[in-house]
């Protein structure tokens, strides 16, 4: 199992891993690390987190690529799984020069993150790269049917869809808002994920703070965008109003998420990957029987509006957002927002998301 981030967060990643060993593989994830990795905690599988020499840049991507190829040379081997393009070129040598199955997990449409659009020359190395390998392709997985649409009308391949859906789990116990350093007498609004980023309505939501009364803003995870909010939230003296939490646990995380009044989910419609996401976090905040506010994008609006988990924003002007967020904290519906997602968490979960994956693996041979 390869991936190219450091092994700490990614659960979709770790899903995989488990139900691998459920059926009977004897797993190996191997990742990278970096100079702001933390300890990793014991698992039901083995892992590796690659040292290199560096850490971003194309000379990162050219020494992760032939590190990965080399380990998968050599070990002991039945079966490959690549997760997102940055690790399926050795994956894919590997798998030739060894007579072995590989199955590949897009996790979002690579080739259109913002990262690469603004980068055209680079765009269309990964392009050529998908072009070539994607259409040679047996076992393919993305997380979205608007995505698989995607790499159909492009490759004319066929994606088998397994959204990143939570585990259907209750927690041993549950801290509570003073034990996680929490006001008590204040509303919870949260923003949670390893990937807070430009254009998914962060710095907005940070503005909108300064309209909305007898809340707090949590901010949870990591990403490029977090200096530019608490950069914002100096200026405006959002000090008392916004609470930035690096990354966590899974589990802390869900912790936090539950005893929060309102998930945001607010990713913008800036590209094609962005306009056709279903972020991990929306499910999340789902599990943890919060209602949700969701930007207008295809997947995310079908969510929220059939299991009707809460609402669409209507602007991400702050003021016009505040204005929403201090309705729906304060809305009647609340009970029915959580009620409502409650229930859609004994549908939308892994357990039975994961027979579309766990049919794969069974019919690999056939």
């Amino acid at each position: 199992m390869s991936v190219i981030n450091d092994l700490s967060t990614d659960q979709r990643v770790h899903k995989h891993c488990l139900l691998l060993g459920q059926k009977g593989y004897d797993v190996l994830l191997i990742g990278r690390e970096t100079s702001t990795s933390v300890s990793l905690d014991s698992r039901a599988y083995s892992m590796i987190r690659m040292k290199l020499p560096f850490e971003n840049g194309p000379l990162f991507y050219a020494s992760y690529n032939i590190g990965l190829f080399f380990h998968l040379l050599f070990r002991k081997v039945d079966l490959f799984f690549s997760n997102d393009l940055d690790t399926l070129l050795p994956n894919f040598f590997a798998s030739k020069l060894r007579g072995k199955q590989l199955i590949y997990d897009s996790h979002e449409f690579f080739t259109e993150v913002p990262e690469l659009t603004s980068r055209p020359r680079v765009q269309g190395v990964w392009k050529s790269m998908e072009k070539w390998i994607l259409p040679k392709l047996k076992n393919a997985l993305t997380v979205n049917q608007s995505i698989a649409g995607l790499y159909k009308e492009a490759y004319g391949i066929e994606m088998k869809v397994l959204r990143n859906i939570p585990q259907l789990v209750e927690p041993a116990e549950q801290p509570s808002k003073s034990e996680l350093g929490l006001p008590l007498d204040k509303k919870i609004i949260i923003l949670q994920g390893s990937g807070i980023n430009m254009h998914r309505g962060a710095e907005e939501s940070v503005e909108a703070m300064r309209y909305v009364e007898d809340a707090i803003f949590l901010i949870l995870g990591s990403g490029d965008v977090i200096p530019e909010l608490k950069q914002l939230v100096k200026q405006y003296n959002l000090e008392h109003s916004v609470i930035f939490k690096g990354r966590m646990p899974y589990d802390k995380m869900m912790a936090h998420t539950r005893v929060a009044d309102l998930g945001l989910s607010l990713d913008k419609d800036t590209n094609v990957n962005y306009r056709f996401s279903l972020p991990n976090k929306l499910f999340d905040y789902i599990h943890a029987g919060i209602p949700v506010l969701g930007s207008d994008l295809v997947e995310v609006k079908r969510i929220i509006e059939n299991y009707r988990v809460g609402e669409i924003a209507v602007s991400f002007g702050p003021e016009r957002l505040a204005t929403q967020i201090q309705e729906m904290l304060l809305s009647p519906k609340v009970k029915e927002w959580r009620r409502n997602a409650l229930k859609a968490r004994t549908e939308l979960n892994w357990e039975t998301e994961t027979k579309v994956l766990s049919a794969m693996i069974d019919n690999l041979d056939g």
